[in-house]
């Protein structure tokens, strides 16, 4: 292999190139582009990279590998220059990355990379990269949008569950919620499915004891390649009935995605899912009105005090001011006060009138029997199946069951 793209034979067109500081330092690469494209490739130093890729020899590209590790954060700039420089003449652009930090990869696919592979490279990760690429290439927009939809087509309906002050339940109802939905009918259970939008401190996978996967983070990373076949592949289940797209292994932006990208994420959900339960990070972000727009209803959690109270009027006044759907909105009362406590119920009437909302739904607090469930790793219906809290969110789940198959039925989802 040469040590720059020019000068390889004529008779071998280069059809792709590595980029990198050093390229001894990624073996895996060298062994994996050898094996997919044999000598019809080059490499490139960051130096060589933009004079060669504005000479008419850069033509024959199909895509570039830009591989980067941690010392090469301090030269983003350069990187930025030869992504740019690359998609100037139309040609894809794969990042590959060995332990570089979030924020610069999150910069770098920003600037138009068009697929991230993690270094040292998982098995046919760079074949899948550059058949995604290709595909992409090949495919007219309206076939590109029948893959990004794909699936069965359920039409499935979008219940997100937002807390609007933190230790309000909301993550605890979603996984509870997501797995009574999916255990109610045992002759036609519905498929449902449980997305942890938290990406930075998601908490789904530690309540259902489940791993978190590389392949979550590829996927935020470029959604336009994902397909139903993909997204299936990044779920996790638990006891073969529930589907689980975890938070990230590691603590993203919360814009890393779009409203486009969330957009993506939930089509194909609602397309091979009946019901998706979206666990939603406690902060309001750009790509909030995705989800409150392909929502059938938003459950809101609060509780009894002053902080949920004015995180709600704020929650209100923002989606009025962007004339965002807030009458979407469902409130959910957490560790709502006991029948016998009129004093308590007093208050709950108060915080609605105040507020000008109806409390929907109010909640019994499970008290120590919910923390001993999250931390095993186990749903409450698996470790306090008799809990009061367990059985308000079993009738909560009937409720959505039976108007989720009776919109079905009507044809309006």
């Amino acid at each position: 292999m040469s040590s720059a793209a020019a000068q390889q034979p004529d008779v071998t067109p280069v059809v792709a190139c590595t980029i990198s500081r050093d390229i001894s330092n990624f073996d895996l690469l060298i062994e994996d582009m050898e094996t997919e494209l044999g000598e019809s490739w080059g490499d490139l130093s960051f130096d060589e990279a933009i004079e060669y890729l504005q000479q008419p020899d850069a033509a024959t590209l199909e895509f570039i590998a830009i591989a980067v590790d941690s010392k090469d954060e301090g030269n983003l700039g350069r990187i930025a220059d030869i992504v740019k420089a690359a998609k100037d003449r139309d040609i894809k652009a794969i990042l590959i990355a060995d332990e570089i930090s979030p924020m610069a990869l999150h910069q770098l696919l920003k600037l138009g990379a068009d697929d991230f592979v993690p270094y040292p490279l998982p098995e046919a990760a760079l074949h899948d990269a550059i058949e995604r690429l290709r595909r992409a290439a090949q495919a007219p927009a309206i076939e590109a949008a029948a893959v990004v939809t794909g699936g069965e087509n359920r039409q499935g309906i979008v219940y997100p569950i937002h807390g609007l002050a933190g230790g309000t339940g909301a993550t605890t109802l979603a996984v509870n919620l997501a797995w009574e939905l999916a255990n109610l009918d045992k002759t036609n259970p519905p498929k449902v499915c449980l997305l942890d939008f938290d990406f930075q401190t998601g908490s789904v996978s530690t309540y259902l004891d489940l791993p978190r996967r590389e392949a979550v983070y590829e996927m935020l990373s470029d959604t336009a390649a994902v397909d139903h076949a993909a997204f299936l592949q990044t779920l996790v289940t638990f006891k073969d009935k529930l589907h689980v797209l975890t938070a990230p292994s590691d603590m993203l932006p919360l814009d890393i995605v779009t409203s486009e990208d969330i957009n993506r994420i939930l089509d194909i959900a609602r397309a091979n899912f009946d019901f998706v339960i979206v666990d939603m990070p406690r902060t309001v972000v750009q790509w909030t009105e995705a989800v409150l727009n392909q929502a059938h209803v938003y459950f809101a959690m609060i509780e009894l005090d002053m902080r949920s109270a004015q995180n709600t009027l704020r929650m209100i006044r923002a989606l009025k001011a962007e004339d965002l759907p807030f009458e979407k909105l469902r409130y959910i009362l957490n560790r709502a006060p006991k029948f016998t406590d009129l004093s308590g119920k007093g208050r709950v009437k108060r915080l609605a009138e105040s507020l000008d909302i109806k409390i929907e739904i109010q909640l019994p607090d499970g008290g120590k029997q919910v923390t001993d469930s999250n931390d095993h790793g186990l749903p409450l219906a698996e470790t306090a199946a008799k809990s009061p809290l367990r059985k308000e969110i079993t009738k909560m789940a009937q409720s959505i069951l039976e108007h989720g198959r009776a919109a079905a039925t009507a044809g309006l989802v």
